[in-house]
């Protein structure tokens, strides 16, 4: 696929999905939001921009680029059969779903990575743009992590373009403040995290921040006993963000934002993701 035709696919469908959430959070919200809603947008979506910019720059080769040279020179474990087309996407995009569970496991296990997850974590409410904030060098982080993966997998290029576009979309939907009816929401997180299912992980407290680790497919949480139905202090009564960081200069404007990691007061442990305390 040509550099040029994935840049217009994922520019077109991301702000696409942006604009119906959005749409969506204002005609239905889930919850009221606790912090001015103008200057939280405009940091995470200009967070989001510097991301893309960094990236670009400093990042020698994408995943799709990667996927490309892998599949002309037949690296890969997906090289070493000869499975029809779908079953290799299918495949592909599930097991890399998967990687990235482990990778949102792995950012609240280990102190260093940790410091740089929470600035997605700080944010005090939680919505469309949640999604997409991260900090620049987590970003960094995962790229090479998912070319890692790439190499050693061997997914087609159009894999990767379906799994980075599910991912992008479902992560932007997940974390949308929404109203879904609750006999849609347990059919939905049967197949896909839900907002009811994801908002849970943004909760204060410490079990709940451990728990729906899944951005996409919620089968993970499932199957490795990292499941938990619902808040317990409820949807609307829940408290979104991290107990220890309130101020909203520093956790939902850039300039804070960016510098959260390095501030010795952010917190240098991740919280036990085994704990039953707050």
């Amino acid at each position: 696929m040509p550099g040029q035709l994935e840049i217009y696919i994922r520019l077109g469908l991301f702000g696409g999905v942006l604009l119906v959430m959005a749409t969506w959070e204002f005609l239905g919200p889930r919850r009221k939001l606790s912090a001015a809603k103008g200057p939280r947008w405009a940091s995470n979506l200009t967070l989001v921009a510097l991301n893309t910019i960094v990236s670009r720059v400093i990042m020698p080769i994408t995943a799709v680029a990667a996927a490309i040279y892998c599949e002309s020179h037949s690296w890969g474990l997906l090289h070493l059969v000869n499975w029809p087309v779908w079953l290799e996407v299918m495949m592909g995009v599930v097991v890399l779903d998967f990687a990235i569970y482990l990778q949102h496991v792995l950012f609240h296990a280990v102190p260093v990575l940790w410091r740089l997850h929470l600035v997605h974590h700080a944010d005090l409410d939680i919505d469309v743009t949640t999604g997409l904030r991260f900090h620049t060098f987590e970003i960094l982080l995962s790229a090479l992590l998912k070319l890692a993966v790439v190499v050693i997998l061997g997914p087609s290029a159009l894999t990767v373009v379906i799994f980075e576009v599910l991912l992008n979309a479902t992560s932007m939907f997940n974390h949308s403040n929404v109203v879904l009816p609750s006999w849609l929401d347990r059919i939905l997180r049967c197949f896909v995290v839900t907002p009811d299912m994801h908002r849970v992980h943004h909760s204060v407290i410490r079990r709940e921040t451990n728990s729906n680790y899944g951005f996409n497919l919620p089968w993970w949480d499932f199957l490795l006993g990292t499941y938990r139905d619902q808040p317990i202090e409820g949807h609307e009564g829940m408290t979104i963000g991290l107990s220890h960081l309130r101020e909203e200069q520093q956790v939902d404007r850039l300039p804070g934002m960016l510098k959260l990691p390095f501030d010795r007061s952010s917190g240098t442990d991740p919280e036990n993701r085994y704990s039953d305390g707050k």
